[in-house]
C-alpha cells in the first residue's frame, strides 16, 4: 500500500528549510496511513493527536511559545516529545482552527520538530477563518485516491508498474503485457482508488467486499454533510452528491440536478462539495497560452467525481457490467474512462501544487467542439481526448489543434501505444500535427514520455 507521496515527504523531511506541512484531501483517501507509514520509514516515535476524538487537546496550543506547547502535551500524553526522534502528527486539525496559528511559532521558534498535519474539511475552516493564516510558515501536501500504478504496487505487480515506466515509444509493447495490464486497468476501474476498498480487496479477494466498502463511504460522506454548516440543506446538498456520479463527462447544468430548486442554491450545494473534495469542476480555459487558469470560464464546468470505484457504486455498475461488454469505453457513454483519466491528471502534479484541471469548448451555431481535458506541459498546451478504437475523426480536437495552432495532441484509448504524425482535415487552414495514443492504463506516464520522447 505504499503511497507515491510517501517518496514526497522523506524529501521534505531532509530539507533544512522543513516547514510544517498540512496534508490536505477528502475523507478516506488515506492521509493518516501515509502519516503512519512515513513514520515508520523514518523510524520517527509518532506522536499522534486526533482534534475529533480529543477537542480538549487543542487549548495547550494557546500558547505562542512552542516550548511550553510541548511541555503541555508531553504531561497530558505522558511521553517524551524531541526534535530528533518525534513526529507531532495532527490528525483533523480542521476541529482545532486555534492549532493553525500555532504552526507559525512552531516553524519560527523550533524548526528542528518534524510536525505534520492533516484534515478532511479543512477548506471549510480556511475558507471561513477570521484568524491571521501562517502563511508562509506551512506547505501543503495534495493527496488523492491511490492511482493506478499504486493499485499495481500494492497489488504485487511492481514488475508490470516497472515496465510502464521505463517504457519508451521507440519499442514494442508487447500485446500479452497489454492484455494483462488492461485486464487489471478493468478491475481497478470497479474497485476504485480509495486505500479501504483496495485493501480490502487484497486481503479478501472479492469484488462483493469490496462493494460494501464503497457502499459504507458513499454513506459516510452523506453523514458529513451535517458538518457542513448550516448554510446549506442537507437534502439539496444530497441531491446534488446524488446526481454527479451521472453526471461526468458532461456540462453541468443545474437543471438536470434539481428543476425545484433555485440555481443559487443548487451551486452553494455544489460549492460544500467542492470545498469538502469529493466533487471538483473542470472549468472551461480557452487555452491561448500559460497560464490556462488564468483564461477560465466558471459558466462552462464539468464535474469530476472523487473517484471512479465510488462512482460505479453510486450508478450501480459492478464487475460483470464490464464482463459483459467488449468495449469498456461503452459503459456509461465513456464516462467511466473519463473519470479514470480526469482523476489521474488533477492529481499528476507535484504535491505541493494545488490540483487543477480544464477542458475546452466552442459553443458556435452549427459549429461547436468539445475536448475533454487541457493540460499544460513547460510552455506546452496539449489537449486530450478519451476516445475508443484506433480510428475516428477526433473532429473536436482537430478544431481545437487548427484554431490554437498547436501541433501536438494526446488521446487515451484501449489499443497499443503509437505516435501519428498528420494534420487536421476541418474548414479552415490545416495544421500539421503529432497524435500520441496511449492505452488507457498509461496516464501516469503521459508527463515523462511527452518530455522526453516527444521535445
Amino acid at each position: 500500500m505504499k503511497r507515491n507521496a510517501l517518496d514526497y515527504l522523506v524529501e521534505w523531511n531532509s530539507r533544512k528549510n522543513r516547514k510544517p506541512v498540512i496534508i490536505r484531501g477528502a475523507r478516506q483517501v488515506g492521509k493518516s496511513f501515509l502519516v503512519r507509514m512515513f513514520a515508520e520509514k523514518a523510524s520517527y516515535d509518532l506522536a499522534e493527536i486526533n482534534f475529533e476524538y480529543t477537542p480538549e487537546l487543542a487549548d495547550l496550543f494557546k500558547s505562542n511559545d512552542p516550548k511550553q506547547i510541548i511541555q503541555l502535551l508531553e504531561l497530558k500524553l505522558n511521553r517524551k516529545i524531541t526534535a530528533e526522534k518525534t513526529l507531532l502528527f495532527l490528525d483533523e486539525i480542521q476541529a482545532a482552527p486555534p492549532v493553525l496559528i500555532a504552526l507559525r511559532y512552531f516553524y519560527e521558534l523550533m524548526p528542528e520538530l518534524h510536525i505534520i498535519a492533516a484534515g478532511s474539511l479543512l477548506e471549510f475552516v480556511l475558507e471561513d477563518h477570521s484568524f491571521s493564516m501562517p502563511v508562509g510558515r506551512i506547505e501543503y501536501l495534495h493527496l488523492g485516491p491511490m492511482t493506478f500504478e499504486e493499485f499495481l504496487v500494492a497489488s504485487g505487480r511492481a514488475n508490470l508498474y516497472e515496465f510502464i515506466h521505463n517504457y519508451s515509444l521507440k519499442t514494442e509493447f508487447p500485446k500479452i503485457i497489454h492484455d494483462e495490464l488492461s485486464d487489471l486497468f478493468k478491475k481497478y476501474l470497479i474497485i476504485g482508488g480509495m486505500p479501504e476498498v483496495i485493501k480490502t480487496y487484497l486481503e479478501t479477494d472479492s469484488i462483493r467486499n469490496c462493494e460494501m466498502v464503497k457502499q459504507s463511504l458513499l454513506s459516510t460522506y452523506r453523514d458529513d454533510f451535517s458538518k457542513y454548516g448550516k448554510r446549506v440543506n442537507h437534502q439539496r446538498l444530497q441531491k446534488v452528491f446524488n446526481a454527479i456520479p451521472a453526471m461526468v463527462g458532461n456540462k453541468l447544468k443545474y437543471v438536470n440536478i434539481s428543476r425545484d430548486d433555485k440555481p443559487g442554491s443548487i451551486e452553494s450545494a455544489l460549492h460544500m462539495l467542492e470545498l469538502a473534495r469529493i466533487i471538483y469542476r473542470i472549468c472551461h480555459s480557452s487555452a491561448n497560452g500559460i497560464p490556462l487558469g488564468a483564461q477560465v470560464n466558471r459558466r462552462h464546468s464539468k464535474p469530476l467525481f472523487l473517484d471512479v470505484g465510488l462512482q460505479c457504486r453510486a450508478l450501480g455498475l459492478n464487475m460483470l457490467d464490464f464482463e459483459k461488454t467488449d468495449s469498456i469505453m461503452m459503459i456509461n457513454a465513456g464516462a467511466i474512462c473519463e473519470q479514470f483519466v480526469g482523476q489521474h491528471l488533477l492529481y499528476s502534479n507535484e504535491f505541493f501544487i494545488e490540483p487543477e484541471l480544464f477542458y475546452w469548448i466552442r459553443e458556435k451555431s452549427q459549429s461547436s467542439a468539445e475536448v475533454d481535458y487541457v493540460l499544460a506541459q513547460g510552455q506546452r498546451v496539449i489537449p486530450v481526448e478519451v476516445k475508443a478504437g484506433k480510428t475516428g475523426t477526433l473532429k473536436s480536437l482537430q478544431v481545437f489543434l487548427q484554431e490554437k495552432k498547436i501541433d501536438l495532441a494526446l488521446r487515451f484509448n484501449t489499443d497499443m501505444p503509437s505516435v501519428t504524425h498528420t494534420q487536421t482535415n476541418v474548414p479552415g487552414k490545416s495544421q500539421r500535427f503529432t497524435l500520441l495514443s496511449l492505452p488507457l492504463f498509461m496516464v501516469g506516464q503521459i508527463k515523462r514520455i511527452i518530455r522526453n520522447e516527444l521535445p
